[in-house]
């Protein structure tokens, strides 16, 4: 008989708490109050009282409430293990949770997790009494996979049992009051939300949470501040909701102060939309204020203002998926939770539109709520040309609030640098005379820009306002930035061009060339100019070309006869960027004081200035020429270059003459490619920092006597013999490729800063890196002739690859982290030395090598095992259990037998072409999780292969039922290959049952091949795998 406390349910259980435990060891101590505390918080519990309703049986009943319960609670005492009525609980237990319905929480009571682990101290001698049973092996699995999930520790609380299940139960509590919580049927994606956030703060009860939820405005914070409230007001004394704090604090913050409960218990405290540190100081200065197991939640638009106050937990509030803004917008539009029939295009226009803002989703709706077709249509069409204002001034706020620099920077990302690469856009800030790093990390901060994989991005809407906030009152010929194309082909052809606009781009469309120049002209103030060629555009993939941006921008034409016209360039230009340059020179005319950045790509340029003009370009400190005719560069023109990247294309071009001064103090990065320079002097340059040299007649590099900041040095394509590198102390990136001359790379002794060596395609016999503590990857492959290699002690290498090398030996016994191993076509590697302990790797890949033994040590995380053609391999040796490896291949090897066993979870398993393998053990469920095999060629099988299908391909990621596939061949008996026998043929296709049909393999495989002896026997397993 169960007792349960009585208070409601979880609609999907009929318990919220299943109670696991050695009644001897707890019954009348722990569990006792325990269970007792739970009640006291309403929470149904499961607990098997020691009298037995007659004619129940106990093990039905606990199956069934094991089922309809949510949460379990496992009290691991010393005599746990000692009864089997509790293992088998458990695996009830286990079993449950492995569907995502049911949550486990291991309590250990009086021993350590790694007791119950590995079965040792008491909790092993508990469980000696087992091992002979049939079962021991599942409860042993069962054990293991418990104790590795989060939990408590009695002893965390200094044996505190009070304190203890204070703590589980305010958990439990939390938890349950997520799943319950009535939410306003108008909101949608709030639980996950909610559930994120609550899972942040841990099981430690006794902490002061400060919780910060940011982003963009209209973006669901307080929605979101106001659910999770609701969800666990109900377990504080005190309680308050604080909303709009920066508008109420411009009067005063004293009126706010009142509000806040400080009454001596814990608190539940929210600050909804702080714009400003000082709002937050006397709000909640401190945790010190307030009572522990107390909780105060901050919504804000700046994350800078959570980092300041110290705050830890900070959530970014994600926008509504196109699936919940079809939700939120239909219950708005149409009060249902799908669109009516007919306006389901409509809609998805409208939420396109939204991307993803709950406050734009739910204006829209509210307005198109009960409006014919056209009228949608009319909305839609006047949403992209005026925006809608509701959302527009609830964003501008954010704009108003940011310094005049951070103001012009926003409106720069918002009408130009939009999808920029994150580096392109600083440098071209910088150019014009921002502080561009610390600007683009307030916009970040403030939610009005976003960097995702180093490019610059910004909400539709944001960008939208910006571009509005440029337009405003002002004719376009007066904006400050120019980016529509029609716009700026207005302006030009009736030359209307003034001092009034700083940036433009635009990409041409046939615009008479006299025009377009006569109309820039008038633009004397212009800072900003990105010119592109449209046919040179449209010949190449624009994608790979230039930033994903062009629907923004625009781009000026080159399309033109450019003997009948020469370009002009106002003299207050500070970045300009023309790609497809068609001239060979800069513009007579233009002085370029002020050029602090200029960049040509794919142009004809052939040197800065015409016949030989020694113009000095003292601002200039970004330089990128690329062009066909480029063949000649006087780095004395510009004595403050920072950034200098020359790169010639096209058959038989290439720089010839490159002069070099005899200083150039503030060069800090030099790509040099299609370099046809003999000899090649870096003079002195002492803050270089990068160094890329390609190109095929370099045969001498004279480095300076010491390169103390060269960082990345990166060679290809040369004739260079020789390289000594000793005196680069900092370098952290090596690369040399397909030098093909190179014998002689001299490395410092000790290469401290390394991370990453990259070598390919040299004539070196010998190698030795020497000590790199901080070598994260290295790369050798095509050095035919190295025939030695030592590597002192790399902790933190991780990653190598090694290709079509002479080697013998391959010690990398000092390699103790390493995650990925690739080794191929070594063709004389003949010994392998791995670390003992290769705690970290996770995939090594062998591809013909001669080595007779292979030992991986002791590699817990090995996931994928890769032997390929090592014809030579006689043994593999697993020093335990490979838990984690999935996939394993071994394919023509000399191997005799292995043991399936070491592979308990093994996914993908290769064995084809081991013709010598005669014995493969396989345990009782080891191919229970096999989703490919193929024994072809092995064992005796001409064919034997298995697959799980899903749509129609091999993938065991993809949800569905899934279809087996059989082909099996056996033309005779692997032992006694004389014996003539009947040819075993079929394919066979299985939809259901397929665990009886891997055991039937398994059976198969495991029993002994010898099909004249056992031959009824082995009939008897192909009948079962046939049918």
């Amino acid at each position: 008989m169960a007792s349960s406390s009585t208070s409601s349910v979880h609609k999907s259980f009929k318990y919220d708490v299943f109670l696991s435990f050695r009644g001897e060891d707890t019954r009348k101590n722990f569990i006792d109050h325990l269970y007792y505390a739970l009640q006291q918080k309403s929470i149904s519990t499961y607990k098997d009282d020691e009298k037995i309703k007659k004619g129940k049986r106990i093990s039905d009943e606990l199956k069934e409430s094991i089922a309809d319960s949510k949460f379990f609670i496992i009290v691991f005492s010393k005599n746990y293990a000692s009864s089997s009525w509790c293992l088998n609980e458990l695996l009830k237990i286990m079993e449950c949770h492995k569907t995502t319905e049911h949550t486990v929480y291991p309590v250990f009571y009086d021993v350590e997790p790694s007791e119950i682990r590995n079965q040792i101290g008491a909790v092993g001698e508990a469980f000696a009494k087992h091992e002979n049973e049939e079962a021991a092996g599942k409860w042993r699995k069962a054990l293991k996979e418990v104790a590795d999930v989060a939990g408590w520790e009695l002893k965390n609380t200094d044996g505190h049992e009070a304190k203890f299940i204070r703590q589980i139960v305010e958990k439990l509590s939390l938890e349950l009051r997520a799943i319950n919580v009535r939410i306003d049927k108008n909101l949608v994606g709030m639980e996950t939300r909610i559930n994120d956030i609550i899972s942040s703060l841990g099981t430690a009860s006794d902490d002061v949470h400060m919780i910060g939820i940011w982003g963009i405005g209209g973006g669901g914070k307080t929605t979101l501040a106001r659910a999770i409230f609701n969800t666990l007001s109900f377990q504080f004394e005190g309680k308050s909701f604080i909303e709009n704090v920066r508008e109420v604090s411009k009067a005063s913050l004293n009126s706010l102060q009142s509000q806040i409960p400080l009454n001596g218990g814990k608190v539940l405290l929210v600050l909804d939309d702080v714009d400003y540190l000082n709002q937050l100081e006397v709000l909640a200065g401190d945790p010190s204020w307030f009572k522990p197991g107390s909780i105060i939640i901050i919504t804000t638009r700046d994350e800078q203002v959570l980092v300041a106050h110290g705050v830890k937990l900070i959530h970014n509030v994600n926008l509504l998926s196109d699936k919940e803004a079809i939700w939120l917008f239909s219950r708005y539009a149409f009060g249902k939770e799908i669109p009516v029939q007919g306006y389901e295009e409509l809609s998805r226009h409208v939420v396109c539109y939204a991307a993803g803002l709950p406050l734009t989703i739910k204006v829209l709706g509210s307005f198109l709520c009960g409006k014919s077709k056209p009228e949608w249509v009319d909305a839609l069409a006047r949403l992209k040309t005026i925006p809608l204002e509701e959302t527009q001034k609830k964003l501008e706020l954010s704009y108003i609030s940011l310094d005049e620099e951070h103001k012009e920077i926003f409106l720069d990302v918002a009408t130009i640098l939009k999808g920029w690469l994150k580096n392109s856009a600083i440098g071209a800030l910088e150019s014009c005379g921002f502080y561009a790093r610390i600007g683009l990390r307030v916009l970040e901060q403030k939610s009005l820009i976003t960097i995702d994989g180093e490019r610059l991005g910004m909400h539709d809407h944001l960008q939208e306002m910006g571009r509005n906030i440029v337009r405003r009152s002002n004719p376009p010929n007066k904006h400050s930035r120019l980016w529509d194309r029609k716009e700026i082909e207005d302006i030009l052809a009736n030359d209307m061009g003034t001092k009034a606009t700083r940036c433009m781009k635009f990409y041409y469309r046939g615009l008479d060339r006299q025009i377009s120049m006569k109309g820039l002209r008038k633009m004397t103030e212009l800072w900003f100019l990105d010119v592109a060629d449209q046919e040179f555009y449209s010949n190449r993939d624009i994608n790979k070309i230039i930033p994903n941006f062009l629907n923004a921008l625009g781009f000026l034409c080159c399309n033109w006869k450019f003997n009948e016209v020469h370009p002009y360039f106002p003299d207050a230009l500070r970045y300009l960027r023309w790609d497809g340059y068609n001239f060979s020179y800069l513009p007579k005319s233009f002085q370029a004081n002020n050029l602090v950045s200029l960049e040509m790509s794919y142009s004809n340029i052939v040197q800065l200035w015409e016949r030989g003009e020694k113009k000095v370009l003292n601002k200039l400190r970004f330089l990128h020429l690329h062009g066909k005719n480029l063949r000649t560069f006087d780095l004395g023109l510009t004595p403050n270059l920072e950034t200098l990247t020359l790169q010639s294309n096209g058959y038989g071009s290439g720089l010839v003459e490159l002069y070099m001064p005899g200083e150039c103090l503030k060069l800090r990065s030099l790509n040099i490619y299609g370099v046809k320079l003999r000899m090649f002097d870096l003079g002195l340059t002492p803050n270089l920092e990068k160094l890329w040299l390609s190109g095929g007649d370099l045969v001498e590099l004279h480095m300076p006597h010491t390169c103390l900041n060269l960082i990345s040095l990166h060679l290809s394509l040369s004739n260079l013999r020789t390289l000594d590198i000793r005196l680069t102390p900092n370098l952290e990136d090596l690369d040399v490729a397909n030098c093909n001359d190179l014998e002689e790379l001299h490395m410092a002794d000790e290469c401290l800063k390394l991370r990453s060596l990259h070598l390919v395609g040299l004539k070196l016999r010998t190698l030795d890196i020497g000590s790199s503590p901080n070598l994260k990857s290295l790369d050798l492959h095509g050095c035919n002739d190295l025939e030695e290699f030592h590597i002192a002690e790399s902790p933190m290498l991780t990653f190598i690859k090694i290709e079509c090398l002479k080697l013998r030996t391959l010690d990398l016994s000092l390699v103790p982290n390493l995650n990925q191993l690739f080794l191929s076509e070594c063709k004389s590697l003949v010994e392998l030395h791995l670390p003992h302990r290769c705690i970290n790797l996770d995939t090594l890949q062998c591809i013909d090598l001669k080595f007779r033994t292979l030992d991986i040590g002791l590699t817990p995380n090995l996931s994928a095992l890769y032997l390929k053609d090592c014809y030579d391999l006689e043994q593999l040796q697993l020093v335990d259990q490979c838990q984690k490896l999935v996939s394993l291949k071994i394919s023509h090897s000399k191997l005799r037998t292995l043991d399936l066993g070491l592979t308990p979870n093994i996914k993908k398993l290769d064995l084809r072409g081991c013709y010598n393998l005669l014995k493969l053990h396989a345990p009782v469920e080891c191919l229970k999780d096999i989703v490919a095999l193929d024994l072809t060629s092995c064992l005796g099988f001409s064919s034997l292969s298995f697959y799980k299908l899903y749509d129609g391909r091999v993938n065991e990621l993809v949800e569905g039922d899934p279809l087996a596939m059989l082909h099996f061949t056996l033309q005779s008996c692997p032992f006694h290959p004389e014996n003539h026998l009947p040819e075993f043929k079929f394919k066979s296709f299985h939809k259901e049952d397929l665990s009886s049909l891997t055991r039937s393999i398994e059976k198969l495989i495991s029993e002994g091949l010898c099909a004249c002896t056992k031959l009824e026997t082995f009939s008897r397993s192909i009948c079962e795998l046939q049918r």
